[in-house]
């Protein structure tokens, strides 16, 4: 088994103990109609509370949980796997065990509350086109954060909805259900308020901002005292910058500094409304606020043949791992840094600088309007017609990952071989 997937493997687990549980302990039947259904709609309740507390733990962003996902980014997909599962099987829920919306028992309205709160929480995250959803949001991703924080109350409202409306009860099935509230719940205290207390936050300061091209800042910072723990290069943080109007929302990117350095380097590309106004505002000598740092993207623990590209922006981790280089690379590496014009390409002098010093590494920078679009034939070629044993390291555009993936896989790449950054779960 690979220690990578035990996280999953565990959360499976624990979802089809709990179904066994209620099978095992079903409630208790006299005097009840219907009593087949009230036993499949609670089971199905019980799921939806165990995957939501899954969901609220992985919010919490627990790094030592990292090496059983594979990293955050891939904790991050499991996170929406879990949300959007317990969303379905909502309306699974409420088909098998309609709400009584005129029954005047609390439960049924502590259910219409907690169906009505997730529905707004979930659907603009589902559907983001969608116009009277994306209002709910502003069609921002700070607008969705700030409304994906109340997702926890509307869980609490879910549990207390299932503890006061009438129906057949089973201690032992109930109590085994105790365990993933109280998960839940702590998680999200944790999430919201106790997080500040534990030292998770650590204050920086903006030393220098610069801008490499026209689309790009490159942001400098200093901690005030202690630093975060950057463990190896092609880490990620989160950071905000308190103080400043628009920015002080947390936000990831890659670390392009090397883990030895005393600063923290982060390059940025103005792609969206943050980074925009990000470009636009930020100043030296400001706070910020920063969180990590999370990533299991690690070239280190791949073979000694390697292949990495990197697409447009996607060349951030890259830069942290040939900045880490002080002594002689201990691997084989062509390294593809792609873009569409010459004037997107940032750090193109230090990169060549860098490779001159390391013979073992090998830069290919292709600028697709001139050069043709980088292929993974391109690469075959290369390497010498043979990639079977090549580690592979991609950072970019998701399109363009899924597209590298499926080729190389062609080219009898294992699929264990082959790293990349969840990007999009940004």
């Amino acid at each position: 088994m690979k220690r990578s997937n035990l996280g999953n493997i565990v959360f499976i687990a624990l979802v089809i103990l709990t179904i066994i549980v209620w099978i095992i302990f079903p409630p208790h039947r006299e005097g009840t109609e219907n009593y087949l259904r009230y036993q499949i709609g609670m089971t199905l309740g019980s799921v939806m509370i165990v995957l939501m507390s899954f969901s609220l733990f992985l919010s919490t962003r627990p790094r030592w949980a990292e090496p059983y996902f594979g990293g955050l980014d891939k904790m991050y997909m499991t996170h929406r796997h879990t949300s959007t599962s317990a969303f379905l099987l909502m309306f699974v829920h409420i088909v098998i065990v309609p709400l009584h919306i005129f029954d005047l028992a609390i439960g049924n309205y502590l259910a219409i509350a907690a169906f009505l709160g997730l529905i707004a929480i979930v659907l603009p995250t589902l559907a983001p086109r969608i116009p009277f959803l994306s209002r709910l949001t502003g069609q921002t991703y700070e607008g969705w954060k700030k409304l994906h924080r109340f997702i926890g109350i509307f869980f609490i409202l879910g549990y207390l909805h299932s503890i006061t409306v009438n129906a057949p009860t089973t201690k032992v099935a109930i109590n085994w259900n105790q365990i993933f509230v109280f998960l839940g719940i702590g998680s999200y205290l944790y999430t919201e308020i106790f997080g500040r207390f534990f030292k998770k936050y650590v204050p920086y300061i903006v030393e220098s901002v610069k801008h490499p091209n026209t689309s790009t800042t490159e942001v400098i910072l200093r901690p005030k005292k202690e630093s975060i723990r950057h463990a190896h290069a092609g880490q990620f943080l989160f950071v905000r910058f308190p103080g400043r109007n628009g920015l002080n929302e947390s936000h990831p990117f890659t670390i392009s500094s090397a883990p030895a350095e005393n600063v923290l380097r982060v390059t940025i590309k103005a792609c969206g409304d943050f980074t925009r106004h990000l470009f636009e505002n930020l100043k030296e000598g400001g706070e910020a606020i920063v969180e990590g740092a999370y990533g299991m993207f690690n070239y280190k623990t791949g073979g000694p043949k390697q292949i990495w590209v990197a697409g447009g922006i996607g060349v951030t981790p890259f830069l942290s791992f040939i900045r880490d280089l002080e002594t002689d690379l201990a691997h084989d590496v062509d390294f593809y840094y792609t873009v569409r014009h010459q004037e997107e390409s940032i750090f193109v002098d230090e990169i060549e600088g860098i490779v001159k010093k390391h013979p073992r590494l090998k830069a290919h920078i292709r600028f697709s309007a001139v050069h043709g679009s980088l292929t993974v034939e391109d690469m075959v070629k290369n390497a010498g017609d043979d990639i079977s044993g090549h580690h592979v390291y991609m950072c970019g555009p998701l399109p363009m990952v899924q597209a590298f993936e499926k080729k190389f896989l062609e080219h009898r790449v294992p699929q264990d071989n082959i790293h990349y950054e969840e990007f999009n779960f940004r």
